[in-house]
């Protein structure tokens, strides 16, 4: 997908989270700080959600510039620390950046749309 001069990358990924402890941790991330939220925008993480299932699997999906710069940017940030300490009773072993596993995408309706409508224009010519 791009917009403007930069390419956007979206990004899907997931881990678990202690299937007993997932009412809290939506409970969490329903009022999640407002100086995680600030830092999460500034270090470019854009239309950032989470998903979860009732066997405690999490998917997170977001749209940024350069990921390994987004993640970067969090990992240097005091608020993450504060943040991924507070997160750490919600996980069975590792947190969630030790397991998470990104996913490949293999489909974008808008891409393939847009694709298509260049591809038909060229044939009018």
């Amino acid at each position: 997908m791009t917009k403007g001069p930069h390419t956007v990358r979206r990004v899907m990924f997931q881990f678990r989270v202690a299937p007993e402890r997932l009412a809290d941790y939506a409970a969490a991330h329903a009022a999640v700080w407002p100086d995680m939220l600030r830092a999460l925008h500034e270090t470019g993480w854009r239309n950032y959600s989470i998903f979860t299932s009732p066997d405690g699997a999490v998917v997170g999906y977001l749209e940024t510039d350069d990921l390994a710069a987004a993640q970067a940017g969090m990992a240097g940030r005091e608020v993450n620390a504060r943040w991924q300490a507070a997160m750490a009773p919600f996980f069975d072993g590792a947190g969630p950046d030790e397991q998470m596993v990104r996913l490949t995408e293999i489909f974008h309706l808008e891409t393939q749309l847009a694709a298509a409508s260049d591809d038909a224009e060229r044939g009018a010519r």
